[in-house]
């Protein structure tokens, strides 16, 4: 070790501190994603054997990974770089992602709550603190997101222009609920929770469509936002499921994923035009929301000639995240993520 290496080590410290500022909470995305294609593996079990288990595990190691190196960036930002933190707060779009972090603490507590529930009492108290902190954290961001639109426009409140679907994060949030809270003997607070997405949903589904006739179809760059769409109804496909729904109910909410993917589908075009972005992790976690919803029901009856689908449909959004990760890594490595948005 020569003399220059405290001082470069300095330097890179530094200038890793400096690079915090432009990292939104948008990046939680990235956990979002690969929890929800842990999920999704960890659905196909009972399909694809104990090699869909080994890649769950896999998925639940990668997701944790991410989202402690995240959580750490976090911190540091909030230390470093507060009025980047408060920038985000106010923004019309960016706010709503700041429930992408709760949502990833549910999403994380769920794949623990598939994977090791009743391996031990205290693994089982570790995990329902989890998912409490994650799930009153989601009901906090749900209320100070919606409050934010009864104020003026001048104040943050709703506009047209700004509206898109990321408005449905918090809505997909609540609906995660059931997943884990019924497993875990929460079941009324789970629904409760549940009641909050079901309210949500067909409202800011019928806001967006009045946006697009009010002000145009969205911005280019916001074309993968359409694929948000796809996760409300395979999210509560699933909680019917878990709280076992009439089976007609469960085929309804598929199918209106499935409309909803093939209108999203069409969007590809415009998405592959745009040069790479944190914001093309939007197809993530709805691509693995489907899957699993499309696997669940090619286990019930009358579905099973969902299983091909299923099948493809999962190799399909499995190279998805991998692209995606691939891109972001390329992308921190050249310099082109961490930047001021334009």
């Amino acid at each position: 070790m020569n003399s220059h290496t405290p001082v470069l080590q300095t330097t890179r410290i530094t200038r890793a501190i400096a690079l915090t500022e432009h990292l939104s909470p948008a990046w939680f995305a990235m956990v979002m994603g690969w929890g929800g294609l842990t999920l999704a593996w960890l659905r196909a079990t009972e399909v694809l054997g104990e090699t869909a288990l080994g890649l769950g595990l896999v998925g639940a190691i990668f997701s944790l990974l991410v989202f402690s190196l995240l959580c750490i960036a976090c911190l540091t930002r909030m230390s470093a770089h507060p009025n980047a933190v408060a920038a985000d707060m106010r923004h019309p779009v960016r706010h709503a992602f700041m429930a992408t972090l709760p949502i990833s603490i549910m999403l994380l507590a769920t794949i623990g709550v598939h994977l090791f529930w009743n391996a031990s009492r205290a693994l089982n108290t570790v995990l329902t603190f989890v998912w409490c902190v994650g799930s009153i954290l989601e009901i906090a961001a749900t209320v100070w997101v919606i409050s934010r639109w009864l104020n003026s426009a001048d104040k943050g409140g709703f506009q047209w222009s700004t509206f898109t679907p990321v408005f449905f994060i918090p809505v997909v949030g609540n609906a995660l609920a059931p997943l884990a809270g019924v497993p875990i003997g929460l079941e009324a607070w789970a629904c409760a929770q549940l009641g909050v997405g079901l309210l949500l949903w067909p409202v800011l589904q019928t806001l967006l469509f009045v946006r697009m006739a009010q002000a145009g179809p969205l911005p280019t760059r916001m074309s993968a936002s359409l694929f948000i769409t796809i996760a409300p109804p395979s999210i509560i496909g699933l909680d019917l499921l878990a709280l076992h729904a009439p089976l007609p109910a469960v085929w309804v909410m598929w199918g209106i994923g499935a409309f909803f993917l093939a209108l999203s589908l069409t969007q590809l075009e415009s998405i592959r035009e745009q040069a790479f972005g944190l914001g093309h992790w939007a197809m993530s976690f709805p691509m693995a929301a489907i899957t699993a919803l499309t696997f669940r029901m090619s286990q019930e009856h009358g579905g099973s000639w969902l299983q091909m689908p299923a099948t493809l449909l999962l190799a399909v959004t499995s190279l998805l995240i991998l692209g995606l990760t691939l891109g972001t890594w390329r992308g921190l490595r050249h310099g082109q993520l961490l930047i001021a948005e334009k």
